[in-house]
Protein backbone atom coordinates (compact mmCIF):
# COMPACT_ATOMS: atom_id res chain seq x y z
CA UNK A 1 0.00 0.00 0.00
CA UNK A 2 1.23 3.26 -0.91
CA UNK A 3 1.96 6.17 0.84
CA UNK A 4 0.07 9.83 0.96
CA UNK A 5 3.43 11.01 -0.84
CA UNK A 6 2.70 8.36 -3.39
CA UNK A 7 6.17 6.38 -1.99
CA UNK A 8 6.25 2.61 -2.88
CA UNK A 9 6.34 1.19 1.34
CA UNK A 10 9.94 -0.14 1.98
CA UNK A 11 8.58 -2.65 4.16
CA UNK A 12 5.97 -5.69 2.52
CA UNK A 13 5.52 -7.78 5.60
CA UNK A 14 2.81 -7.97 7.99
CA UNK A 15 2.39 -7.29 11.68
CA UNK A 16 2.50 -10.03 14.28
CA UNK A 17 0.11 -8.76 16.95
CA UNK A 18 -3.02 -7.71 15.04
CA UNK A 19 -2.98 -10.74 12.93
CA UNK A 20 -1.92 -12.72 16.05
CA UNK A 21 -5.12 -11.86 17.61
CA UNK A 22 -6.95 -12.42 14.12
CA UNK A 23 -6.20 -15.87 14.24
CA UNK A 24 -6.37 -16.33 17.69
CA UNK A 25 -10.67 -15.29 16.41
CA UNK A 26 -9.99 -18.06 13.63
CA UNK A 27 -8.91 -20.77 16.02
CA UNK A 28 -11.90 -20.23 18.34
CA UNK A 29 -14.32 -20.19 15.64
CA UNK A 30 -12.97 -23.43 14.21
CA UNK A 31 -12.90 -24.89 17.90
CA UNK A 32 -16.59 -24.07 18.33
CA UNK A 33 -17.35 -26.17 15.49
CA UNK A 34 -14.99 -29.22 16.89
CA UNK A 35 -16.36 -28.80 20.41
CA UNK A 36 -20.09 -28.83 18.50
CA UNK A 37 -18.63 -31.94 16.55
CA UNK A 38 -17.99 -33.83 19.87
CA UNK A 39 -21.72 -32.55 21.55
CA UNK A 40 -19.86 -30.41 24.25
CA UNK A 41 -22.25 -27.37 23.07
CA UNK A 42 -21.66 -25.04 26.09
CA UNK A 43 -17.88 -25.06 25.12
CA UNK A 44 -19.02 -24.44 21.53
CA UNK A 45 -20.90 -21.60 22.27
CA UNK A 46 -18.05 -19.81 24.97
CA UNK A 47 -15.44 -20.65 21.75
CA UNK A 48 -17.50 -17.92 19.81
CA UNK A 49 -17.87 -15.44 22.80
CA UNK A 50 -13.87 -15.64 22.55
CA UNK A 51 -13.99 -15.22 19.29
CA UNK A 52 -16.15 -11.91 19.41
CA UNK A 53 -13.51 -10.72 22.21
CA UNK A 54 -10.31 -11.45 19.88
CA UNK A 55 -12.12 -9.81 16.91
CA UNK A 56 -12.50 -6.96 18.66
CA UNK A 57 -9.24 -6.64 19.92
CA UNK A 58 -7.04 -7.06 16.88
CA UNK A 59 -8.72 -3.87 14.85
CA UNK A 60 -8.47 -1.22 18.23
CA UNK A 61 -4.92 -2.89 18.44
CA UNK A 62 -4.32 -1.94 14.87
CA UNK A 63 -5.46 1.34 15.37
CA UNK A 64 -3.49 2.05 18.57
CA UNK A 65 -0.70 0.60 17.10
CA UNK A 66 -1.04 2.25 14.00
CA UNK A 67 -0.25 -1.44 12.36
CA UNK A 68 -3.58 -1.19 9.79
CA UNK A 69 -2.73 -2.77 6.79
CA UNK A 70 -5.02 -4.01 3.92
CA UNK A 71 -3.82 -7.60 4.49
CA UNK A 72 -4.90 -7.48 7.87
CA UNK A 73 -8.78 -5.88 6.44
CA UNK A 74 -8.91 -9.06 4.11
CA UNK A 75 -7.66 -11.41 6.86
CA UNK A 76 -10.30 -9.82 9.43
CA UNK A 77 -13.15 -10.24 7.05
CA UNK A 78 -12.33 -13.84 6.38
CA UNK A 79 -11.54 -15.11 10.03
CA UNK A 80 -15.10 -13.20 10.27
CA UNK A 81 -16.38 -15.35 8.32
CA UNK A 82 -15.11 -18.49 10.11
CA UNK A 83 -15.55 -17.31 13.49
CA UNK A 84 -19.26 -15.31 13.08
CA UNK A 85 -20.94 -17.27 10.19
CA UNK A 86 -19.87 -21.26 9.47
CA UNK A 87 -18.96 -21.70 12.90
CA UNK A 88 -22.47 -20.50 14.84
CA UNK A 89 -24.65 -22.05 11.93
CA UNK A 90 -22.60 -25.84 12.35
CA UNK A 91 -22.86 -25.26 16.02
CA UNK A 92 -26.66 -24.14 16.00
CA UNK A 93 -27.32 -27.12 13.27
CA UNK A 94 -25.48 -29.84 15.75
CA UNK A 95 -27.56 -28.90 18.49
CA UNK A 96 -31.07 -28.24 17.42
CA UNK A 97 -31.97 -27.58 13.71
CA UNK A 98 -30.63 -31.31 12.73
CA UNK A 99 -33.85 -32.38 13.70
CA UNK A 100 -35.66 -30.16 11.27
CA UNK A 101 -34.41 -32.13 8.55
CA UNK A 102 -33.45 -30.73 5.20
CA UNK A 103 -34.95 -27.30 6.25
CA UNK A 104 -32.52 -27.44 8.96
CA UNK A 105 -29.23 -27.71 6.67
CA UNK A 106 -30.89 -24.74 4.79
CA UNK A 107 -31.66 -22.38 7.78
CA UNK A 108 -28.16 -22.82 8.75
CA UNK A 109 -27.20 -22.32 5.08
CA UNK A 110 -28.88 -18.85 5.09
CA UNK A 111 -27.22 -17.42 8.05
CA UNK A 112 -23.81 -18.77 6.52
CA UNK A 113 -25.03 -16.92 3.47
CA UNK A 114 -26.19 -13.50 4.93
CA UNK A 115 -22.53 -13.59 7.19
CA UNK A 116 -21.08 -13.63 3.63
CA UNK A 117 -23.10 -10.80 2.27
CA UNK A 118 -23.07 -8.50 5.48
CA UNK A 119 -19.44 -8.88 5.63
CA UNK A 120 -18.95 -7.81 1.55
CA UNK A 121 -21.19 -5.29 2.08
CA UNK A 122 -19.37 -3.44 4.57
CA UNK A 123 -16.14 -4.18 2.92
CA UNK A 124 -17.48 -2.41 -0.34
CA UNK A 125 -18.91 0.41 1.34
CA UNK A 126 -16.17 1.01 4.05
CA UNK A 127 -15.10 4.36 2.99
CA UNK A 128 -18.63 5.91 2.23
CA UNK A 129 -20.33 4.59 5.19
CA UNK A 130 -21.51 6.61 8.74
CA UNK A 131 -18.66 5.43 11.66
CA UNK A 132 -21.48 5.98 14.03
CA UNK A 133 -24.03 2.97 12.86
CA UNK A 134 -23.70 0.01 11.14
CA UNK A 135 -25.99 -1.17 8.59
CA UNK A 136 -27.68 -4.15 9.15
CA UNK A 137 -26.91 -6.27 12.11
CA UNK A 138 -23.22 -6.62 12.65
CA UNK A 139 -21.90 -10.33 11.73
CA UNK A 140 -20.23 -10.74 15.97
CA UNK A 141 -23.79 -9.72 17.37
CA UNK A 142 -25.67 -11.96 15.43
CA UNK A 143 -23.10 -14.84 15.87
CA UNK A 144 -23.72 -13.79 19.93
CA UNK A 145 -27.41 -14.22 19.81
CA UNK A 146 -27.10 -17.86 18.62
CA UNK A 147 -24.44 -19.00 20.30
CA UNK A 148 -26.08 -17.50 23.57
CA UNK A 149 -29.37 -19.62 22.18
CA UNK A 150 -27.60 -22.80 22.34
CA UNK A 151 -25.91 -21.78 25.46
CA UNK A 152 -28.68 -21.39 27.54
CA UNK A 153 -30.98 -23.98 25.77
CA UNK A 154 -27.93 -26.72 26.74
CA UNK A 155 -27.77 -25.32 29.90
CA UNK A 156 -31.65 -25.77 30.51
CA UNK A 157 -31.90 -29.06 28.86
CA UNK A 158 -33.72 -28.18 25.98
CA UNK A 159 -31.87 -30.14 23.16
CA UNK A 160 -34.66 -32.80 23.10
CA UNK A 161 -37.97 -30.63 22.73
CA UNK A 162 -39.04 -30.05 19.42
CA UNK A 163 -39.87 -26.88 20.36
CA UNK A 164 -36.54 -25.65 20.88
CA UNK A 165 -35.80 -26.49 17.09
CA UNK A 166 -38.09 -24.33 15.96
CA UNK A 167 -37.07 -21.50 18.03
CA UNK A 168 -33.69 -21.80 16.87
CA UNK A 169 -34.66 -21.98 13.52
CA UNK A 170 -36.68 -18.42 14.23
CA UNK A 171 -33.56 -16.83 15.47
CA UNK A 172 -30.93 -18.05 12.93
CA UNK A 173 -33.55 -16.99 10.01
CA UNK A 174 -33.95 -13.63 11.74
CA UNK A 175 -30.41 -12.72 12.67
CA UNK A 176 -29.54 -14.04 9.31
CA UNK A 177 -32.22 -11.53 7.52
CA UNK A 178 -31.50 -8.14 10.06
CA UNK A 179 -27.44 -8.57 8.80
CA UNK A 180 -28.50 -8.39 5.40
CA UNK A 181 -31.25 -5.30 6.34
CA UNK A 182 -30.77 -1.75 6.06
CA UNK A 183 -31.79 -1.80 9.58
CA UNK A 184 -29.18 1.10 11.39
CA UNK A 185 -27.29 -0.33 14.47
CA UNK A 186 -25.26 1.90 16.55
CA UNK A 187 -21.73 1.10 16.42
CA UNK A 188 -19.88 1.96 19.56
CA UNK A 189 -16.98 3.49 17.73
CA UNK A 190 -17.03 6.75 19.33
CA UNK A 191 -15.66 5.50 22.53
CA UNK A 192 -12.26 6.92 22.53
CA UNK A 193 -10.04 4.42 23.27
CA UNK A 194 -7.15 6.82 24.07
CA UNK A 195 -8.70 9.09 25.71
CA UNK A 196 -8.83 9.02 29.45
CA UNK A 197 -12.32 8.61 30.77
CA UNK A 198 -14.15 9.58 34.30
CA UNK A 199 -12.84 6.87 37.17
CA UNK A 200 -16.62 5.52 37.64
CA UNK A 201 -16.32 3.88 34.15
CA UNK A 202 -13.66 1.21 35.24
CA UNK A 203 -16.70 0.71 38.02
CA UNK A 204 -18.98 -0.02 35.14
CA UNK A 205 -16.47 -2.07 33.04
CA UNK A 206 -15.96 -4.04 36.56
CA UNK A 207 -19.46 -4.76 37.71
CA UNK A 208 -20.48 -5.65 33.72
CA UNK A 209 -17.67 -8.41 34.20
CA UNK A 210 -19.56 -9.71 37.49
CA UNK A 211 -23.20 -9.45 36.19
CA UNK A 212 -21.76 -11.77 33.36
CA UNK A 213 -20.60 -14.05 35.79
CA UNK A 214 -23.46 -14.47 37.98
CA UNK A 215 -25.08 -16.52 34.72
CA UNK A 216 -23.02 -16.24 31.50
CA UNK A 217 -25.48 -17.99 29.68
CA UNK A 218 -28.40 -16.23 30.29
CA UNK A 219 -27.07 -12.66 30.87
CA UNK A 220 -25.53 -12.94 27.25
CA UNK A 221 -28.53 -14.31 26.23
CA UNK A 222 -30.70 -11.43 27.24
CA UNK A 223 -27.62 -8.77 26.35
CA UNK A 224 -28.14 -9.70 22.73
CA UNK A 225 -31.42 -10.06 22.17
CA UNK A 226 -32.04 -6.46 23.57
CA UNK A 227 -28.98 -5.33 21.16
CA UNK A 228 -30.74 -7.27 18.38
CA UNK A 229 -34.35 -5.42 19.16
CA UNK A 230 -32.40 -1.81 19.56
CA UNK A 231 -32.30 -1.70 15.59
CA UNK A 232 -36.12 -2.28 14.43
CA UNK A 233 -37.27 -0.43 17.73
CA UNK A 234 -35.11 2.73 16.87
CA UNK A 235 -36.71 2.44 13.05
CA UNK A 236 -39.85 2.11 14.33
CA UNK A 237 -39.58 5.46 16.32
CA UNK A 238 -37.94 6.95 13.61
CA UNK A 239 -40.26 6.24 11.23
CA UNK A 240 -43.04 7.35 13.32
CA UNK A 241 -41.14 10.56 13.78
CA UNK A 242 -40.68 11.19 9.98
CA UNK A 243 -44.24 10.37 9.78
CA UNK A 244 -45.42 12.72 11.91
CA UNK A 245 -42.79 15.85 10.49
CA UNK A 246 -44.67 14.61 6.88
CA UNK A 247 -48.53 14.98 8.13
CA UNK A 248 -47.36 18.34 10.02
CA UNK A 249 -45.59 19.51 6.57
CA UNK A 250 -48.61 18.84 4.69
CA UNK A 251 -51.05 20.41 7.20
CA UNK A 252 -48.87 23.80 6.98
Amino acid sequence: MASEKGDEPRNRGIYLLPNLLTTSSLFAGFYAIVAAMRGHYSIAAAAIFIAMVMDGLDGRVARLTNTQTAFGAQYDSLSDLVAFGIAPSLVIYAWALYSLGKIGWLVAFIYSVATALRLARFNATLDTADKRYFTGLPSPAAAGWVASTVWIGHEFGLKSLHGSAITAAIITVVAGVLMVSNIRYYSFKEFDMKGKVPFIMVLVVVLMFVIISTDPPQVLFYAFTAFVLSGPVMAFFRWRKMKRLSKRSNNN
